[in-house]
């Protein structure tokens, strides 16, 4: 599985370090001296869809590259409670960037555990489970990679990767007459020619203009099962249809159940709970 873009990952880790240590870790250099090594073990404290430990390791050697980060369990993979990781090197390195190393581990494999259950709901369908756009400022990248470790998809990367026609924008082209969906499907076609464009529909109606427009995927907003299964029908196979809005776990099979290709979840990275991860000194 690809990994993120390493030097921008430094620059992710770089920031968040500077914002932790601040002046300088005071209690770490009164009560450690300089000279001193030792070793320690992350602990997972909990089941769960491990992702974001080769940044954990980028964290500890960003900050002293005389440490020695040695992985345990394979990112990706699903694990029990117990030893992920073991590093040696000085202590007052391993104490400063302890909280920030954890602090990206637990999160990344938080939103890799809640897609990881999401996939499994709807994998007898063949449906596969899509991220948004609704994440953290400048993690992105970080929790783009943690849902394709939970055996999920990304959507578009940012607002120049594809067209997604959405209802604000319909709206706005609604003050220039009828026909809105076709018309705002028509002009993008015009001007990105080569990109792919997606239109978000709400009405049963609209998606037969959608179609009728050229649109490549048709996005079936808070439709309930009954009203995406004829979405899907009227579709039938002429262009990739996903749903969304507000999807939970519990509603997820039933839309999978409706035959649609694919479910945008935004709660992939808005709304999942970290995993518990430790950092132990060793005796």
């Amino acid at each position: 599985m690809e990994y993120p873009d390493i030097e921008k990952t430094k620059q992710i880790v770089d920031v968040a370090l500077k914002e932790d240590i601040g002046q300088g870790d005071v209690t770490t250099s009164a009560l450690v001296p300089v000279d001193q090594q030792t070793s320690a073990v992350i602990l997972a404290k909990e089941s769960c869809r491990l992702a974001g430990l080769p940044v954990a390791e980028l964290t500890f050697k960003n900050l002293d590259h005389g440490i020695i980060f040695t992985t345990l369990k394979n990112d990706c993979t699903d694990i029990s409670p117990g030893p992920v990781a073991e590093i040696k090197g000085p202590a007052w390195s391993i104490l400063t960037a302890e909280r920030t190393a954890l602090n990206f581990l637990q999160r990344l494999s938080g939103i890799a555990t809640q897609t990881a259950s999401f996939v499994e709901k709807v994998k007898q369908y063949g449906t596969e489970i899509y991220d948004t756009r609704k994440t953290t400022p400048t993690l992105r990248i970080l929790e783009r990679y943690a849902v394709r470790a939970g055996g999920g998809q990304n959507h578009r990367f940012d607002l120049s990767a594809q067209v997604l026609i959405k209802d604000n924008h319909l709206k706005i082209q609604d003050r220039f007459g009828p026909g809105s969906v076709v018309r705002s499907v028509q002009l993008a076609r015009k001007h990105f020619p080569e990109h792919i464009i997606e239109v978000e529909i709400d009405d049963l109606q609209d998606v037969e203009n959608a179609l009728h427009a050229g649109a490549d995927i048709i996005l079936l907003d808070n439709m309930g099962p009954e009203k995406l299964k004829k979405a899907v029908s009227i579709v039938a196979g002429k262009a990739i249809t996903e749903a969304s809005g507000g999807v939970s776990l519990e509603m997820a099979e039933s839309i999978a159940a409706t035959g649609v290709n694919r479910i945008s979840v935004g709660g992939l990275t808005h709304s999942f709970r970290s995993m518990d991860f430790s950092l132990e000194i060793k005796e």
